[in-house]
């Protein structure tokens, strides 16, 4: 087994009005290198959360996490995350360009020096890999669309060459052809890209497409963890069957009321 994560027995908590309250309890889970982890639940389940414990935006209460990355450049993380809200993240006023040559050239900090032919090729490399077109790269922030940002965004986390890479619901507040458009590109890094995901998404659907493994969680824990077809097609936890059939619309009211009664 290629480990690229081993998460142990990992809690948050936080005060309010000197109460704690908890947040995630016992979060354990391995993750192989090259391998894509889904991790799905309602909102409230803590899956944000534990996305930014992975990504060392937030210090777990208690608990260990092991990486296994092999980066050499300790001024750029080998854990990179994708933020949901990117419009909030990329530069208003700064082009598209400006924005990805200055991540290239912060991955190459600890390189060996590279001509400007170098930066112009691994700039084409990635506008290409994120399908930006060339016309956008002198527009600046504040005039690109969501998906526009969204891609910029990308765009400048793969400069830098994350081994892992979390995407924090990636597909929310987008019509289906653009969800579609953001699967099959994140389909196109899983098989193109030496690099391991973890794509937090209350979309079921494109969770199983993309994933080969699904995590559920429910109240800051996990409930099921399992080979993603296995987990849609023989699916083991109460809460996860009770996720699935409200995906597909045939979740009947007297099944939600004794789901909530007894959870």
């Amino acid at each position: 087994m290629n480990l690229i994560l081993k998460v142990e027995n990992i809690s948050y908590s936080v005060f309010q009005k000197n109460e704690e309250k908890v947040i995630l309890k016992n979060i354990s889970f391995e993750l192989e290198r090259n391998s894509v982890l889904g991790i799905s639940g309602e909102s409230g389940s803590g899956k944000t959360t534990l996305a930014k414990i992975l990504a060392g935006i937030l210090t777990p209460t208690s608990g260990k996490i092991n990486y296994f990355c092999s980066r050499e450049n300790k001024k750029v993380s080998p854990v990179q995350i994708l933020f949901q809200n990117t419009g909030e993240i990329i530069n208003p006023l700064r082009d598209v360009e400006a924005m990805l040559d200055e991540a290239i050239r912060k991955a190459l900090s600890k390189s060996p020096p590279k001509g400007e032919t170098f930066i112009e090729k691994e700039l084409e490399k990635l506008i290409d890999i994120v399908r930006i077109p060339k016309r956008l790269l002198k527009r600046k922030g504040y005039e690109l669309s969501g998906g526009e940002q969204q891609r910029t965004a990308l765009a400048r986390i793969l400069a830098v060459k994350p081994e892992l890479l979390i995407l924090d619901e990636p597909f929310s507040a987008q019509d289906y052809e653009s969800q579609e458009n953001f699967l099959n590109l994140f389909l196109n890094l899983k098989k193109n890209l030496n690099i391991t995901m973890i794509c937090v998404a209350h979309n079921l659907r494109l969770l199983r497409k993309l994933s080969d493994e699904v995590m559920i969680m429910y109240n800051g824990g996990i409930v099921e963890k399992n080979k993603s077809e296995e987990l849609f097609t023989n699916p083991q936890h109460q809460y996860t069957k009770f996720l699935l059939k409200a995906e597909k619309y045939d979740l009947s009211y007297e099944e939600f009321k004794e789901f909530k009664k007894t959870s």
